[in-house]
């Protein structure tokens, strides 16, 4: 069993880029450093959008990082900076890092809006636009524990 974590973040004015693109790289720094990382993608989306792919070996490893370290003091900025923040979790039998297509369906379907001080119209009904796939960068695991993402142009770089 592997749990997937998703979330997809919308950065609500270019003023906010310059923090949020540090505390990002900050933030996975100590993700390909986390325990129980299998593997992921970043996605740059359209429209300051931002996606999150990664697999874990199970959820408290991925719960023992969202609250700590970069991660967890990146993480009360966004109710500022967002506009729009949501995030969806499964556990699934492979290890096979799930296509950006089924990542924007299940945040459709079973996701949940986080809290923001600024929500856009479309933040409460998760009605964002399907995510543009090109130009995601892997999350690979320090330790070289990395699940491979070839294939269709879906799938997670």
């Amino acid at each position: 069993m592997a749990f997937v974590s998703i979330t997809r973040l919308r950065i609500r004015s270019w003023r906010f880029m310059p923090p949020f693109v540090v505390d990002t790289l900050r933030s996975l720094s100590q993700t390909k450093a986390a325990p129980g990382l299998i593997g992921g993608s970043l996605l740059a989306d359209r429209k300051r959008t931002f996606w999150t792919l990664t697999l874990w070996t199970d959820q408290s490893d991925m719960r023992r990082y969202m609250i700590s370290g970069a991660h967890r003091k990146a993480m009360p900025k966004l109710l500022d900076w967002c506009d729009e923040a949501s995030v969806v979790h499964w556990t699934q039998e492979a290890e096979d890092i799930p296509t950006w297509n089924e990542a924007a369906e299940r945040m459709r379907s079973e996701g949940r809006v986080s809290k923001v001080h600024h929500p856009s119209p479309q933040h409460r009904d998760l009605s964002f636009a399907t995510p543009r796939t090109a130009g995601a960068v892997a999350i690979t695991p320090r330790r070289g524990r990395a699940v491979s993402a070839v294939g269709s142009s879906d799938k997670p770089a």
